[in-house]
């Protein structure tokens, strides 16, 4: 039978898969681009890299995370009841008191990140703030606490950054494609395989993403409700939140599903996203809604 200890250690995994994946993914990239250009030194720059992609993203990916939304420290005064809440829910789920951010944005949204419970954070924009009432805070926090406790976030912050990289790789191709080096390398089907490379680049990032299961939102849906033992609170907040359709202002495809709903909802959506269902990084609101009110507490 899955337990919460069993989802804790298939993120763990994942999360291992994610970074194993990356430092393969580099290496042979690096040693094709090596073998084109004539220059085995770049193979030992892309393993070089790689590690230290990897290292990074396990270490410093939360302050990446922090930087590219634009958080900040919640204010002890001005956002005393935040720091309220997430105080009296940190205790009830036996969890260390993550610090507590900010994203100054209109759009409602919120998200958590960090590599474990001790060096956690959770983050609600200024939109949600001002349209949530306590009990729906409540339940939003208690969504974000969830993913704490789960082990989520691992997995979710390792991501952000090394989908974000495979981009730079695809960079890397096409800049050897087109520099005139290694002539007598030259082949059609390195040529070919490069091109393709390239192209899918983006899909391949998406896919990166797609690996962190969107069930892990039904899950941190049930927590949060067993959390707060309200489940018409999260309902509500999920409504209001789906329901009002601003895109965020420094939404970025690579952090995206890190939040409790779709930084995008309304605006700009990737065009992985527009072919369907597959590619969305969260699951529908209106099915998340209709899961918690039919939860029996």
């Amino acid at each position: 039978m899955t337990t919460l200890y069993t989802h804790q250690t298939q993120n763990i995994a994942k999360t291992w898969f994610l970074m194993g994946s990356f430092l393969v993914l580099v290496i042979v990239v690096g040693y094709g681009i090596a073998w084109y250009m004539g220059n085995p030194a770049i193979l030992y720059g892309a393993v070089v890299f790689a590690l230290g992609m990897n290292v990074y993203s396990y270490w410093a990916s939360d302050k990446l995370v922090l930087r590219m939304t634009n958080a900040v420290a919640a204010d002890p005064q001005q956002h005393r009841e935040l720091i309220n809440i997430v105080e009296n829910l940190s205790i009830t789920a036996g969890l260390p008191m993550p610090k507590v951010y900010v994203v100054n944005d209109p759009a409602p949204n919120a998200f958590a990140t960090g590599r474990n419970p001790e060096h956690a954070v959770v983050a609600a924009t200024t939109g949600l703030l001002h349209m949530l009432d306590r009990s729906e805070l409540e339940g939003v926090m208690a969504h974000e606490l969830a993913h704490v406790g789960n082990r989520d976030m691992l997995v979710m912050t390792v991501a952000v950054v090394l989908a974000g990289f495979i981009a730079i790789i695809a960079d890397m191709f096409s800049r050897a494609l087109l520099f005139d080096g290694g002539k007598d390398n030259k082949h059609p089907a390195f040529l070919i395989v490069g091109i393709v490379g390239i192209l899918l680049a983006p899909l391949a990032a998406q896919l990166m993403q797609m690996a962190i299961s969107r069930k892990r939102e039904y899950l941190a849906d049930a927590t949060g409700a067993l959390l707060t033992r309200y489940p018409e609170g999260l309902a509500s907040a999920l409504e209001k939140i789906s329901g009002a359709k601003i895109p965020m202002q420094k939404a970025s495809h690579a952090t995206a599903h890190l939040f409790i709903s779709d930084p995008f909802a309304g605006g700009k959506q990737s065009v992985w996203q527009k072919v369907g269902g597959l590619f969305h990084t969260h699951p529908p609101a209106q099915e998340r809604v209709a899961r918690l009110r039919d939860m029996h507490i």
